[in-house]
């Protein structure tokens, strides 16, 4: 069975998964979360409750994206997506199966599991993860976060163009550690490393665009899909560089609404407070928590707050203002 390394965590799979690079036998080490593509467990139960969890349907769908079980007495989650694709998964967050429907592709499966799939069950084994792409800068990981659509992932491209290595895109799995300050035992601060995901970006054909001058620029992301024409960007291809290993968090930037002011893009300090009620809306796969781990991500956010600072970028609407966007980021990161 293939072993990769995401997310901080070790996945032993039952079949090859696209985007993810192999670990060699060198680097064996033990499994975290086990998956099982293409079935679920033996005896799965059907769903005979109402869901859990309902995503709002979209004037544009007959149902929702994402319905939300609990079966088994508790034991599984069952994600079940409007296109077809299934999945359980253990609530220690140990043992992960995945199905989908003749019309779908691995590919397709993937794209859920290297997402919102992986990012819960960070969740269910107590990693607190920010809905934020993530670039290596001088030593340490700098986020971009905010809302599906902001320019997370086409921020974090515009830096990877300029040979800055990315570590996570969408999710950034935070791991706290103790650490000593001054030298001294007794003087201790809660610090944040940022966890490395896979080597791929995903973008829109418009960023791509943007980016590079051709919205076919890049390879899409599922070639066999008939209408979702996302694209991927290589982060182990020529000039372009994957963060492999952790690095602390220096820097969290909010990404704001994207605006036609002829001042955009710029930069601008914010409250503490508005600081944390930022991030807590931004944590990922935040709908499917229950109160008690709400409660331990707000703890931990609580004390990110103390230790890190961050701001709020305006963006542009206009694309060709990235370059801008990204002198801006880089000359807030010096002071």
């Amino acid at each position: 069975m293939p072993h990769y390394l995401a997310y901080g965590l070790t996945l032993s799979t039952s079949v090859e998964i696209p985007g993810l690079i192999p670990l060699s036998e060198a680097e064996s080490r033990p499994v975290d979360v086990t998956i099982t593509m293409g079935c679920l467990p033996p005896g799965f139960p059907l769903k005979s409750q109402k869901a859990w969890y309902a995503s709002q349907v979209k004037p544009n769908q007959s149902a929702p994206n994402l319905r939300a079980w609990q079966v088994g007495n508790g034991k599984y989650f069952w994600l079940q997506y409007r296109e077809g694709a299934e999945f359980a998964i253990e609530r220690q967050g140990e043992r992960i199966w995945a199905c989908w429907q003749p019309s779908l592709t691995l590919e397709d499966a993937a794209t859920y599991l290297l997402g919102p799939v992986l990012g819960f069950t960070l969740r269910l084994r107590g990693v607190t993860c920010l809905h934020a792409s993530a670039v290596a800068i001088s030593g340490q990981a700098v986020l971009f976060v905010g809302r599906a659509g902001a320019g997370k992932s086409t921020t974090a491209a515009a830096f990877a163009k300029l040979g800055y290595p990315i570590l996570s895109d969408d999710v950034a799995a935070l791991h706290a550690q103790n650490r000593q300050r001054d030298g001294f035992a007794d003087r201790t601060v809660r610090a944040f490393e940022v966890q490395p995901a896979y080597p791929r970006l995903r973008l829109w054909p418009k960023s791509v665009e943007a980016l590079y001058g051709h919205s076919e620029y890049l390879p899409r992301l599922v070639p066999s899909h008939p209408t979702w024409d996302k694209r991927y960007l290589d982060l182990q291809q020529e000039d372009y560089r994957f963060q492999a290993d952790p690095l602390p968090l220096g820097r969290i930037y909010l990404l704001a609404k994207r605006s036609r002011d002829p001042a955009a893009p710029w930069i601008e300090k914010i409250s503490m407070q508005a600081g944390m009620m930022a991030l807590v809306a931004n944590t990922y796969t935040n709908y499917l928590l229950d109160r008690a781990t709400r409660a331990l991500e707000f703890r931990a956010l609580s004390q990110l707050i103390l230790s890190i600072s961050v701001r709020q970028i305006h963006p542009h609407l206009n694309l060709t203002f990235l370059p801008q966007l990204v002198r801006e980021v880089l000359s807030d990161l010096e002071t």
